[in-house]
């Protein structure tokens, strides 16, 4: 499953935005910050720093991320970026869901799925 266009955050604007004016949540492996919007459906981005690796590594953290967001029951009308931290690196698949599951929980963004 993937994110449509529609469903991700693009501009680095935006990105500015979630990050300095929506909550975050954290654990060992990713930083979740939401910010609420106007729009129908939430949208999704992921940064990956240079310091976790080469561009392999990190287009791999950043595909597994969008699997196990793309795969999670978001509630409508967020931005959401996911960043990722260096123990994201070692990190497998079913990890990688398992804590972006526990942040949306505790962010309390788990709902029934968008149009």
């Amino acid at each position: 499953m993937t994110l449509k266009r529609a469903n991700r955050l693009r501009k680095t604007s935006d990105f500015a935005a979630v990050r300095r004016g929506g909550r975050s949540w954290a654990d060992s492996m990713l930083v979740l910050n939401a910010l609420p919007n106007d729009a129908q459906a939430s949208r999704f981005g992921f940064a990956v720093s240079k310091r976790l690796g080469n561009a392999v590594e990190r287009n791999r953290i950043r595909r597994r991320l969008k699997a196990a967001l793309a795969s999670a029951d978001v509630k409508c009308g967020w931005d959401v970026v996911v960043v990722a931290r260096q123990r994201a690196r070692y990190a497998g698949y079913h990890s990688l869901e398992g804590s972006i599951n526990r942040l949306l929980q505790r962010a309390e963004l788990i709902r029934r799925p968008c149009r």
